[in-house]
């Protein structure tokens, strides 16, 4: 049987995949075409790749990718993500989400995914807005956007992801937009090869209910980085909190120890936790020495 390699391995082949349920000229097309493209070119198989995603847009990408898939709850795609890989160090994780389900309902499970750096690859859809919902203010939204549930204009500060990942020592912290392709599937191939939790915020356009951050806005109020070194703490901090405009490229790079690789289960058995044999023994002795 001769199985379909490269891009065409990853495009679904079920039957009402090509039903696609975002908007025409939405952002999470292209974001598609550069995870496509981005694992093609690292010649990783579908069996090989698992995308763990949350609730939202950006969270219907398992449905429409030929790859393992989990579509979990609400903000909670890391841990999901964190568990299938320490389950099976073989795969290729990615956990995928926006701004809304990765910043907000998934906040404090991207807090300790750092602390933990777990071996897999983050993805944050960042359309600056909720889609999914009808448009209300994401924690990325603009100060003085006015939205169905903000019709005075949002006042709070806009969460800052990049400045928070390097402040917390993140192992891999990147920012990319979604227009520029053929850079935003280098800096996707760079993350998912990178061992540790790599961190990479793509901004992309809502073309339904964000008007103002729109694909001419992210071309005229980004720039990248050049002569940038991502081993540099301070200096990717820097660059983190300028706001306009916006800095793309790899802020920071931090190889530490990983999650599975600390763990007590891999520090003599390498071998993945679903190829062993349950010690089913050993379980009944443990809850027997609890008994009063």
């Amino acid at each position: 049987m001769n199985l379909p390699t490269g891009r065409e391995a990853f495009e679904p082949r079920r039957p009402g995949s090509e039903d696609v349920a975002w908007c025409p000229g939405c952002g999470n097309f292209g974001i598609r075409n550069i995870l496509i493209s981005a694992l093609a070119e690292l010649g990783l198989r579908p069996s090989e790749v698992a995308i763990i995603s949350g609730i939202g847009q950006a969270a219907k990408m398992p449905h429409y990718i030929n790859a393992n898939g989990y579509h979990t709850l609400h903000g909670r795609a890391i841990p999901i993500a964190t568990g299938v890989k320490a389950a099976n160090p073989e795969l290729t994780v990615i956990a995928e989400g926006g701004d809304g389900d990765m910043y907000a309902e998934g906040g404090n499970h991207l807090l300790h995914a750092i602390r933990r750096n777990p071996n897999i690859t983050v993805l944050i859809h960042d359309n600056q807005i909720y889609g999914l919902t009808k448009g209300q203010a994401s924690p990325t939204t603009m100060i003085g956007m006015k939205t169905p549930t903000q019709p005075w204009g949002v006042f709070e500060e806009p969460f800052n992801p990049v400045a928070l990942a390097i402040a917390m020592n993140a192992s891999f912290v990147a920012r990319t937009f979604m227009g520029y392709f053929k850079e935003s599937v280098e800096i996707i191939k760079k993350a998912i090869r990178h061992r540790g939790l790599a961190i990479v915020d793509i901004l992309h356009p809502c073309v339904s209910f964000n008007k103002v951050n729109t694909y001419a806005w992210y071309r005229e109020h980004t720039y990248w980085m050049e002569d940038h070194d991502p081993h540099d703490r301070e200096a990717a901090f820097k660059r983190a909190i300028e706001t306009d405009p916006l800095p793309l490229g790899i802020f920071y790079i931090n190889e530490k120890p990983t999650f599975e690789e600390s763990v007590p289960a891999y520090r003599v058995d390498k071998r993945p936790l679903w190829k062993r044999e349950p010690r089913l023994d050993l379980v009944e002795k443990f809850f027997e020495s609890k008994r009063l």
